[in-house]
């Protein structure tokens, strides 16, 4: 039997973040995919409410994955290879960007950055600038943060993010729909609203 149909809500209480943390969850969702003249900005379609879900599932514990060492350096192409779980990176990922910014930017939390500081804070850890020795910025950043946001934007909406599946309206994806064999390879966009996993039209 599925889940039961979890839409973005109105009204949502962090069941893993912290008030701290749900603040940074949801700027830094706001840097990645900010809302603007092309579509719904992240935070706009729930993708705070989805990060924060999957910290509840074992995605969060990392149950699924193997994550016995040795940890040691690995290319990219091997995947994940720390021993931190998702709920972990989160947690001391926020605390560690938290206490950096804090001891470089007057006291300041990034929550409290203007949007602008916030993209070159971003673009500060994905060049390498902004780094600490206590913590993997890019780990964090790049595996993690950015990967969960374009999930929980692009996903379907019973996970949480992607509100009356905005995102894919804006795109044009059809989302599950049985079958559209018909539209593919047309050079014009798909004449009908998206359908989601458990059959609501958008």
């Amino acid at each position: 039997m599925p889940p039961a149909d979890q839409p973005t809500a109105s009204q949502y209480t962090p069941g893993y973040f912290t008030p701290e943390e749900w603040a940074f969850i949801n700027a830094a969702c706001d840097t990645l995919i900010p809302k603007d003249d092309v579509g719904p900005g992240a935070v706009e379609l729930g993708v705070p409410q989805y990060i924060d879900r999957q910290m509840l599932t074992p995605y969060g514990d990392a149950t699924r994955w193997y994550m016995q060492g040795p940890f040691l350096p690995a290319g990219p192409e091997f995947g994940y290879q720390a021993k931190l779980t998702p709920k972990e990176q989160y947690r001391i990922g926020i605390r560690a960007i938290n206490a950096y910014t804090r001891a470089h930017f007057n006291g300041k939390a990034f929550a409290d950055f203007t949007a602008a500081q916030r993209t070159a804070f971003f673009k500060g850890i994905e060049s390498g600038e902004v780094k600490t020795d206590d913590f993997n910025f890019k780990t964090f950043l790049g595996h993690f943060l950015l990967v969960n946001v374009m999930e929980g934007y692009f996903g379907d909406p019973s996970y949480g993010g992607n509100k009356d599946m905005a995102a894919w309206k804006m795109i044009g994806y059809p989302g599950v729909r049985a079958d559209y064999l018909e539209f593919v390879g047309e050079a014009k966009p798909y004449p009908y609203g998206p359908v989601s996993l458990y059959g609501k039209r958008g």
